[in-house]
This record gives structure tokens, sequence and C-alpha cells, in this order.
């Protein structure tokens, strides 16, 4: 699916920022990904035929059920990546980083990687000095 996972993404969460409003203007894709609003409407339209979305040329894109549910499963590993990205790695881009990484990580590791955050603040926690009240 090459960058396809992004543009899933982004229009994911685009509706989600609009309370659910759609379609997501191609303009608004192509900028969000820089890339050119012609290689943007080329990727939507593929995402058309391949069941994810709904396109309408000068409108924009609406998920299908198929494509809400597939930029769900994007969005948690999405999150995942960005929170260890920046509280573990302290990469300078977190977001930026785990945008390009999304597609490419499996769900296997994004859960041992939200186990290695869950345990590196376990981690933290208990090397804080207890709270005097």
């Amino acid at each position: 699916m090459t960058d396809a996972p992004q543009y899933l993404l982004v229009i994911y969460r685009a509706t989600r920022e609009a309370d659910g409003e759609e379609p997501i203007a191609p303009g608004y894709v192509a900028e969000e990904l820089d890339r050119s609003p012609s290689t943007a409407t080329e990727t939507l339209q593929r995402l058309e035929a391949q069941g994810y979305l709904e396109y309408k040329p000068y409108e924009g894109a609406t998920l299908t059920d198929r494509g809400r549910e597939t930029a769900a499963e994007l969005h948690e590993r999405y999150v995942v990546l960005s929170a260890f990205f920046r509280d573990v790695l302290e990469l300078p881009e977190p977001r930026q980083e785990a945008m390009q990484l999304v597609g490419s990580v499996s769900s296997v590791v994004t859960e041992r990687v939200a186990e290695t955050l869950l345990d590196a603040e376990k981690a933290e926690a208990d090397e804080r000095p207890p709270s005097v009240e």
C-alpha cells in the first residue's frame, strides 16, 4: 500500500478534528503530506478503487467502513509510536517520524512498544520520592 496508510490516517484525523464532517479536501491531504495535488488525487483515486474511501473530484474523500476500520488501527499505532519517539527516544519530530512508519509497523510491534512505554513509566514512578502530605 506504499504511502496509502498516511493518506488514510490524515483523512481519519481530519474527520475527527472536524467532528465527523466529511469529505476531506484533496488539497488538505496534499498539504498535510507534503505531496503535489495531482499525486494526492491519484492516490485518493487508487484508494477508492481499493475500497478504502469514496472520492469525489473537487469535493474530497470520505472513508468507507473498511477505510475507517483500517484508519482507526493506524491511528492507534500512530499514537503509540509518537509517544515512544517523544518519551523514550526523545526525537525532535516524533509525530513526523510516526507518520512515516505507521504503515510499516505490525500490531505486534506496536503492542511491544506500548508495553515498553508502560514499563518506562512504571520505572520512572518507582524512582520518584514519595510525596509528603
